[in-house]
């Protein structure tokens, strides 16, 4: 069992170019971040969110994790990025190891939670009775937390 680092998940790539996900900043699809313990199983084959070995909170956080800002679409010296703003838990005792960026309106509205990423913290991070907070790299071509180039 492992959160593999930054992982881009393989069904995400191929749903992309089936034109399944939207990032438009505005009347896009709603993508929301879930945290797990080191005891997930995360990497390029997940394919769905799912509750199993997500972390627990008794307040500020809940099964599904939150909703992301997405930044929008933009394109640059040939690079078309997307990113989203920082995210916070607040009032949460929690350890997390990773997260998973995971679509909730693709597919038609049919249910499905399809993968985007997964996010590896390097080790386990933890809160207690505070603020645990998702740091989002800059909306830059060279940072972005998707890039196509």
């Amino acid at each position: 069992m492992a959160i593999t680092t930054n992982a881009i998940c393989n069904s995400f790539k191929k749903q992309l170019l089936a034109g399944e996900h939207d990032f438009d900043s505005a009347g896009g699809d709603t993508f929301n971040l879930a945290m797990f313990t080191s005891a997930a199983t995360l990497g390029a084959s997940t394919t769905n969110y799912a509750t199993t070995n997500e972390v627990s909170s008794p307040a500020g956080y809940t099964a599904g994790g939150k909703a992301l800002v997405n930044s929008g679409v933009k394109v640059s010296s040939g690079v078309a990025i997307t990113d989203f703003a920082n995210l916070s838990f607040t009032g949460v005792t929690l350890t997390a190891r990773g997260a998973l960026i995971y679509n909730t309106t693709t597919n038609g509205g049919t249910g499905t939670t399809d993968a985007v990423a997964v996010l590896d913290f390097g080790g386990d991070k933890t809160a207690t009775s505070g603020t645990f907070t998702i740091q989002f790299p800059a909306f830059t071509t060279s940072a972005a937390i998707l890039r196509i180039s």
